[in-house]
């Protein structure tokens, strides 16, 4: 099964759906405009079902096959959402709204599985049921947790669960997927310094915390160096250094730090958090200062399973040919709220040589839009073949 030739004759309608999407970029829950859009084309598509506010603003969509008591329940989820980046890409269509731009191409996945949505209504060539899910907040809100929370999984009684995004570097319209952990926990954490503020020219009678912290964001990158088994994958990362002063000539009392720690396995994620908090209160300790740490646990490791894996890489192969191994990523995505819930599995498709995702010039390649709703229309029909 190459690309399907209906997708091809779609394109340009699709492509103009993704591009007003990326016109009107809207942020984390606040997809009012880009739910009622989905919405209304599945409604104009014949879909079973449509229902809004599934996870504040998510929407889902049921299709029923020629026989929909035989075959599984299949979840499809595409993300909605955009970032609050300023877009530099100069395009006709770039974003209408100063400080907000689609520069993950969640417009292009949204658009996409419009895409098949259509078609499967159309044809209803499968023995099942589809549930195709429009998740907003995946940039740091949690949306498919939300949407989970909702009970969207029991109360549409899905049995398996498939995402897809693009990939900038990775040749248009190519896969590459990877069974077990994929997509990095994203944890978080602030850390404040309270020392002794004074006199610059005075530094014996403070508690200088500029030192301690500094000493601290040194002390922080033996977690990977000297504590994380040199074969696992771990990034802890410093990214904010603020003092409670702006004199030249004042020792500040506090220094708040901020960063980031990324795991792929949940006891690398345990040992991280402990250490953080070990080596931030004896570091302080030692100086006399004290360390207050906040830990903020992000969205889980993604973890894609075995079977659904392999599955999703056979279809792949029947678009493009071949489906390569995917590296390990440092990043998050919060796909893994759902397949923490439903077996499943999240594959990536190439968006050619582009900008990368959260660039402010980078921008979805419309070129891919036929293999990616081509995969998610495989998915169904070899997965709930009709009889």
């Amino acid at each position: 099964m190459p690309v399907k030739n209906r997708f091809a004759e779609m394109l340009p309608e699709i492509t103009a759906w993704r591009r007003d999407l990326h016109e009107h970029p809207e942020i984390l829950f606040e997809t009012h405009r880009t739910a009622g859009i989905v919405a209304d084309k599945l409604r104009a598509f014949g879909c079973d079902e449509v229902v809004t506010g599934i996870g504040r603003t998510g929407v889902v969509g049921v299709i029923k096959g020629k026989t929909d008591t035989k075959g599984k329940v299949i979840g499809l989820r595409a993300d909605m959402d955009a970032l609050p980046i300023l877009e530099a890409t100069g395009a006709p269509h770039a974003s209408k709204t100063p400080g907000a731009m689609h520069a993950c191409g969640h417009d292009g996945h949204t658009a996409m599985l419009l895409g098949a949505a259509q078609y499967l209504a159309e044809t209803r060539n499968f023995d099942g049921t589809v549930v195709v899910i429009f998740q907003p907040a995946e940039e740091g809100g949690g949306g498919g947790r939300e949407m989970c929370a909702d009970g969207m999984m029991d109360r549409w009684k899905i049995d398996e669960v498939y995402g897809m995004h693009n990939w900038p570097g990775r040749p248009t319209g190519s896969f590459a997927i990877r069974p077990g952990a994929f997509f990095a926990a994203t944890d978080q954490f602030d850390i404040v310094i309270e020392g002794k503020g004074g006199h610059a020219a005075k530094p014996h009678e403070t508690v200088d915390s500029t030192v301690v912290a500094s000493h601290l964001v040194l002390a922080l990158q033996t977690i990977a160096s000297r504590n994380a088994d040199p074969v696992e994958q771990i990034v802890v990362s410093v990214t904010s250094f603020e003092t409670s002063s702006k004199a030249y000539n004042v020792i500040p009392q506090r220094v708040h730090l901020k960063g980031t720690i990324r795991t792929l396995s949940k006891e690398m994620r345990a040992m991280a958090e402990a250490r953080l908090q070990a080596i931030a209160a004896n570091t302080a300790a030692t100086f006399g200062a004290v360390a207050q740490v906040t830990y903020h646990h992000g969205y889980p490791v993604m973890a894609n399973h075995d079977e659904q894996t392999d599955f999703a890489a056979e279809v792949a192969k029947s678009i493009a040919g071949q489906c390569d191994e995917a590296p390990l990523i440092m990043g998050g995505e919060d796909f893994a709220y759902m397949l923490e819930e439903r077996p499943g599995a999240y594959i990536l498709v190439g968006n050619g040589d582009t900008a990368a995702v959260h660039h402010p010039e980078y921008d979805f390649n419309d070129e891919a839009i036929p293999a990616g709703c081509s995969w998610w229309a495989g998915i169904v029909e070899q997965r709930l073949p009709a009889a």
